[in-house]
């Protein structure tokens, strides 16, 4: 009898139709689960510093703990081992966060403990499954195999999303809490099994070879000589800013707008809509013309968003407002992500990237408390949000404008404009695809300019 064995193509095509049921299922956490945090958390009658802590304080934690996540890999000799653990232990953060309701007047600070052990397995599995999957993916498909991984991955969480919200609207009153129950429940019960797809894929060898290895203080020392060390200062600048405005989106509408869950879910539904609408084409101009187009157009764009929300109160401009957001951030999202991928190789790429995400986690927690600020000494608006949001946006402006001209791209693609991109976006079956190729940075012959110290490709392994 012939055991017939797959090749290392089959696997991996295999694993990337697994990896798309996984990010399904995961989707649906964060539909019934996550989107839901600060919810419960106004639920249980947390005060505006808290809630702006339930929004970053256990991501910024969490950011801390990848540090470890190498040092896992090493433990566990692997990454799928070490993924498909934390994976588990995230899900089963759903029962103690529940619980939370039941301590007084304490509850608020119980759940964000809770949350904070929750974000900390999140974030541990993040640089792990970052490098798994740059070593799955190639680089000139990400753009396209990411988008369309994104398409389900929307498409689930804005189910999941509006179903939690039905779930909590005809729950509302006396039996607000077992609303809460039934959605935390799906959402773990999801990630049970999104966790079993993880468990399906095919993970390439891996060795963490001692010249890969480098400290916190080598990463800060090149990052500033380096595409992918101003790339990182880019993204940590812009997320403070943007957490400046973000954790109090939530309490703007359930506590000055007064919305019932429903209409709040409805209109925190409308940028996943619209994600799901656009990532295949992002994905698709992000390989034709390069994600840093695509990361300068958006960024821009991006800046406007909390002011737009200053002009009207009425649903209806809300909605449109967040399909403006839906837009922009999905192609930010998409871009920002391939362009990790880009700067770093396969051996530095889990410490890169959790030394990025450490950095960013401080930002935003940094930026939250900031914002926390501001909201409760705001004497100008009528409310206390007003003010934040217009902070928010003069920040974005100003980080975009001063880190984007000092960042390059990574890979040979073809020259545009930003109507070039919006054209092609809308009109792709009429727009010719060109392959874009992974190249080192230094290797660039068409760059006209390089910063004045550019140090070799520190964050890419020279193979």
């Amino acid at each position: 009898m012939k055991i017939q064995i797959e090749s290392r193509d089959e696997k991996v095509k295999k694993s990337l139709r697994y990896s798309i049921i996984d990010g399904s299922f995961y989707s649906i956490m964060v539909g019934f689960g996550e989107s839901f945090f600060s919810a419960f958390a106004i639920f249980l009658r947390a005060s505006n510093l808290e809630i702006g802590l339930v929004g970053s304080l256990p991501q910024a934690l969490g950011s801390i703990a990848q540090l470890y996540s190498t040092k896992l890999i090493k433990i566990f000799e692997s990454r799928k081992r070490a993924v498909l653990i934390n994976a588990f232990l995230e899900g089963i953060m759903f029962i103690p966060i529940l619980l939370a309701y039941f301590f007084g007047d304490f509850r608020a600070l119980y759940l964000l403990l809770f949350l904070c052990l929750y974000w900390v397995f999140r974030m541990l599995i993040n640089p792990m499954w970052m490098s798994w999957m740059g070593d799955l993916v190639k680089p000139n498909e990400r753009g396209r195999y990411f988008g369309r991984r994104h398409k389900f991955t929307g498409f689930f969480t804005l189910v999941s999303l509006i179903a939690a919200g039905y779930i909590l609207a005809i729950n509302k009153g006396s039996n607000e809490y077992l609303g809460f129950v039934a959605v935390f429940v799906i959402a773990m019960a999801a990630r049970m099994f999104s966790t079993l797809f993880l468990s399906l894929k095919y993970e390439p060898g891996y060795t963490q070879a001692a010249e890969a290895s480098f400290s916190l203080v080598d990463f800060l020392k090149k990052a500033r000589s380096t595409n992918f060390g101003l790339f990182v200062f880019f993204l940590t600048t812009m997320n403070f800013s943007v957490y400046l405005a973000a954790p109090f989106f939530a309490a703007y509408m359930l506590k000055d707008l007064h919305l019932d869950y429903f209409t709040f879910t409805l209109i925190i539904a409308v940028p996943i809509i619209v994600k799901f609408l656009t990532i295949g084409a992002w994905g698709a101009v992000c390989d034709k013309f390069g994600s840093r187009k695509i990361l300068t157009m958006t960024s821009l764009l991006i800046s406007l968003i909390p002011v737009i929300w200053l002009f009207s109160k009425d649903i209806w401009y809300l909605l449109l407002v967040q399909a403006y957001s839906g837009f922009v951030w999905a192609g930010f999202e998409l871009a920002t992500f391939n362009f990790i991928l880009d700067c770093t190789g396969t051996l530095k790429r889990a410490t890169a990237v959790s030394y990025y995400n450490l950095l960013n986690g401080l930002a935003t927690l940094a930026g939250a408390i900031a914002g926390g600020i501001i909201v409760s000494f705001n004497f100008i608006f009528w409310s206390h949000y007003y003010f934040v949001f217009l902070i928010s946006t003069i920040a974005r402006f100003l980080v975009a404008i001063f880190f984007i001209p000092k960042i390059h791209e990574m890979r040979h693609v073809q020259k545009s404009t930003y109507k070039d991109v919006l054209t092609s976006m809308f009109l792709q079956h009429h727009a010719p695809f060109v392959q874009s190729k992974a190249i080192p940075l230094h290797d660039d012959p068409d760059r006209k300019k390089k910063p004045k110290k550019y140090s070799e490709d520190y964050f890419v392994d020279n193979d």
